[in-house]
């Protein structure tokens, strides 16, 4: 995500600070290119002309040309106005006075609609809410079915009364849960592979009918432009509270995240990360500028080390670290829960000063696997004692692991390296640093 803006803005940064002087000229000159920059990461061009002439404004005063870090002061003026170009601040979904809550989910055929319902019925459960999905789109192939079995897997009911319409589910939907005592209740609304008016004319049926507290509209970033002018169109016709954006790990440009809210002047509330349902995060409109601008996104890094953080198991772990006893089950065990914080090129990215190295790095997550295999391939004995894993061993460990000698070898010197470290490491460290992660997350 990001990945060539973040590269071009980061060449135009590099020359602006390699100036002995700053001026007009060259300002404009940078600015210019960072204009290209945004069209080419298919920014809308009205919005990249409007972004460009406030950062020209403010950076050609006299004040900032004649600061002791003029160039410091200019891409600090690019980094405030990518913040106030996606909102400013973040904004959170806003819940019913007397529950339910009624969140309908509306956009194109997909869009990623269903999958976004699961994962923002998972995230709300999260945080302590008790929702229900209610499966109202009854015209797409198995969109019932999809949604019963991604509930299913997160634990929520979906209500769908077969033969009924969009509407009847929705409405009745609601009454069982208020019979059910649920707090919200999401709605998956039909889509269509294009505008239609019949699609238009249902989901505002549905609107006036149930009168939801939050319409989010669902856009997938990877169509770009075609995104801006669908959530516009919907707009339009909704007046929608609020947008998500689905599939920004995948090969997108980011205009789409850095256009919509100035086109729609509504607020990006919740960006979609990969296919997991626990891959949803609510829209940090200062983190995603500093992730654009390869300054990292501390923040994120520790919260997603929160979610994983076990308190029981990390003083387990902490005992056995005294007494020597960390053993390749406890290698597995801290690589897996790396593995749930995300991809390793996104938690390196979120590093400051990595994030330019990072994309010149390939970061292959798929060594997280092999490592899986090759220990559980392993007996109880050898991954309690790997000292006794000789030659032959090797061999039949490898053959069970569908990898070679070679990645056997490497793996066992990746874990003598970093059982060296965990020695090193003094008794209360890992406590020490769970406080960190605490006090960091209320400071946040």
């Amino acid at each position: 995500m990001f990945e060539d803006l973040s590269a071009k803005l980061e060449s135009v940064f590099k020359r602006i600070r390699g100036e002995a002087r700053i001026t007009e000229d060259n300002v404009a000159d940078a600015l210019r290119d960072v204009r290209r920059a945004l069209l080419d990461a298919d920014v809308n061009l009205n919005v990249a002309r409007d972004f460009i002439q406030r950062v020209q404004k403010i950076s050609i005063g006299m004040d900032v040309l004649r600061s002791i870090a003029p160039a410091q002061q200019i891409v600090k003026i690019i980094n405030d106005e990518l913040i106030a170009l996606m909102g400013g601040s973040a904004a959170e979904l806003h819940f019913a006075s007397t529950p339910p809550t009624v969140i309908m989910i509306a956009g194109l055929q997909g869009s990623g609609k269903t999958t976004f319902s699961a994962k923002l019925a998972r995230y709300l459960k999260s945080k302590g809410k008790n929702p229900e999905l209610i499966a109202a789109d009854i015209y797409r192939p198995a969109a019932v079915e999809q949604l019963k079995t991604l509930g299913k897997q997160i634990e929520v009911p979906v209500f769908n009364r077969e033969g009924a319409s969009a509407l009847e589910n929705a409405v009745e939907g609601i009454k069982d849960a208020r019979q059910n005592a649920k707090d919200v209740v999401i709605i998956d609304t039909a889509g269509r592979l294009a505008i239609d008016e019949q699609m238009m004319q249902e989901v505002a049926t549905i609107k006036e009918r149930v009168s939801p507290t939050e319409i989010l509209f669902v856009v997938d970033s990877m169509t770009g432009q075609d995104a801006v002018n669908t959530a516009k169109a919907f707009h339009d016709r909704l007046d929608f509270d609020g947008v998500v954006l689905t599939k920004l790990d995948g090969d997108t440009r980011g205009g789409a995240a850095l256009s919509i809210r100035s086109v729609v002047e509504k607020p990006i509330k919740f960006v979609s990360t990969g296919e997991k349902l626990d891959a949803l995060e609510p829209f940090y409109p200062d983190r995603m500028a500093s992730r654009i601008l390869g300054m990292g996104d501390v923040v994120t890094l520790v919260e997603k080390a929160q979610e994983q953080y076990d308190e029981e198991a990390a003083e387990k772990l902490e005992k056995k670290l005294r007494k020597n006893q960390f053993t390749l089950d406890d290698f597995l065990d801290q690589l897996q829960q790396i593995k749930k914080m995300g991809s390793l090129g996104d938690l390196l990215s979120m590093i400051p000063g990595v994030g330019s190295a990072a994309r010149n790095l390939k970061v292959d997550d798929k060594a997280f696997v092999r490592i899986e295999c090759i220990i559980q391939s392993m007996t109880k004995e050898e991954r309690a004692n790997p000292r006794i894993i000789n030659g032959s061993r090797r061999k039949r460990i490898a053959a069970g692991s569908g990898t070679t000698i070679q990645d056997v070898n490497k793996m066992l010197k990746q874990f003598e390296d970093m059982q060296r470290m965990m020695k090193n490491m003094s008794s209360g460290k890992m406590r020490q640093l769970a406080q960190q992660f605490k006090m960091t997350g209320k400071m946040n």
